[in-house]
């Protein structure tokens, strides 16, 4: 009866994961993890595909090759749910992505990265080596009671240990010209941090409905999209007076740059307010550019680096501004960015974009002398 009963109860929980579905919709996790589905539902991971991403989807309209080719190769980290995942990445056959296919729109869903078993290196981008058991799934919390709907594995696999199993698809891209296009360069041997345990802090709530815990990763993902704010300590602003002029330090404490994807752009914003007057000061840019034959190219043309003032992993950047502070001056200062670089909207179509177009605030602070 037992027995019957555990049988009844999965295949209840798997719903539409029959042989025609390689994964259990995301949906059905919502039953027993209530507070993470929210949390994921709102996040870049729920949300990756073309129709979901105006961004994504405006650079996906640009790879002219891979469009007329009707192969959306971006699918294997932007749909890798998807039931025809391996067209997308063959050469030669023909798969796009499809709104009304509920394996695509499943985006990067729960049981897709629960079930990474191991992850396989590459020189151009690495690859998830997905498990063949549907039914059970790799984490990192564990406690004497078993789930009655899947397997909980938690001593098998090193990349969930290690808190990197997102450098399957967040590792580095090397386009076909060579150029790494984004690295995060992780080091998965890192005792200290690691992709879990900064984008996914520990929060309040449990993680299931049935093995009660105080706290949770938090599945929304925090990255340059959503809950930025989340990581904002790992950055510190402090400022320098000097006689005649003053020095905003920026001390980004990650283990990578302080933005990864080639579009996006930082700013840093300054202002003093002196006796209820307010002067804006000249903003100070971080951006990597990349391009070829010496002139800005869309990532996958590129051949080089055509600028990059990006702060790098545990840099500590030095702007300096003539600007004379006085007793009783405060300055502002404001760090945040664009999800994508204002140059680059009108040829991606994204000038009337408002994801694309809005500055994003990640910190700010304020110093009265």
């Amino acid at each position: 009866m037992k027995t019957l009963y555990i049988l009844l109860l999965t295949t209840l929980f798997l719903g539409a994961n029959d042989a025609a579905h390689e994964f259990a919709p995301s949906k059905d996790c919502q039953k027993c993890h209530a507070q993470i589905y929210d949390e994921f539902y709102g996040s870049m991971h729920a949300n990756a595909t073309p129709q979901k991403d105006p961004i994504h989807n405006a650079v996906w309209n640009k790879q002219m090759a891979m469009t007329k080719a009707e192969q959306y190769s971006c699918g294997k980290c932007h749909t890798p749910a998807a039931d025809n995942l391996d067209k997308m990445t063959k050469a030669g056959e023909k798969a796009m992505f499809d709104a009304q296919n509920p394996t695509h729109q499943e985006a990067i869903s729960c049981a897709y990265c629960h079930r990474i078993e191991k992850i396989e290196e590459h020189k151009e981008s690495n690859t998830n080596i997905i498990s063949k058991d549907k039914n059970s799934y790799y984490g990192s919390n564990r406690s004497s009671l078993d789930s009655p709907y899947h397997k909980i594995i938690t001593d098998e696999n090193e990349n969930f240990k290690n808190g990197n199993v997102c450098i399957g698809c967040h590792s580095h891209n090397v386009n076909k010209t060579g150029l790494n296009l984004c690295s995060s360069n992780v080091n998965s041997e890192m005792d200290s941090a690691n992709c879990v345990s900064c984008h996914m802090p520990q929060v309040e709530g449990s993680f299931s409905s049935i093995i009660e815990t105080k706290t949770h990763s938090f599945h929304g993902f925090a990255g340059a999209h959503f809950h930025s704010e989340m990581l904002s300590k790992y950055v510190n602003i402090s400022i320098l007076r000097n006689i005649d002029h003053f020095i905003v330090n920026v001390d980004n404490q990650s283990s990578h740059a302080l933005l990864l994807h080639p579009a996006r752009m930082a700013l840093l914003k300054m202002s003093v307010t002196r006796d209820g007057k307010t002067t804006e000061l000249e903003k100070e840019v971080f951006v990597r550019v990349l391009g070829k034959e010496g002139k800005p190219s869309m990532p996958w043309m590129a051949d080089s680096v055509l600028k990059d003032t990006m702060i790098q992993a545990n840099e500590k950047r030095a702007v300096k501004r003539d600007f004379k502070i006085q007793k009783g001056d405060r300055v502002d200062v404001v760090l945040g960015w664009f999800l994508v670089n204002p140059k680059a909207l009108e040829p991606l179509g994204l000038k009337d974009e408002k994801t694309a177009k809005e500055f994003k605030v990640f910190k700010k602070e304020s110093f009265t002398f």
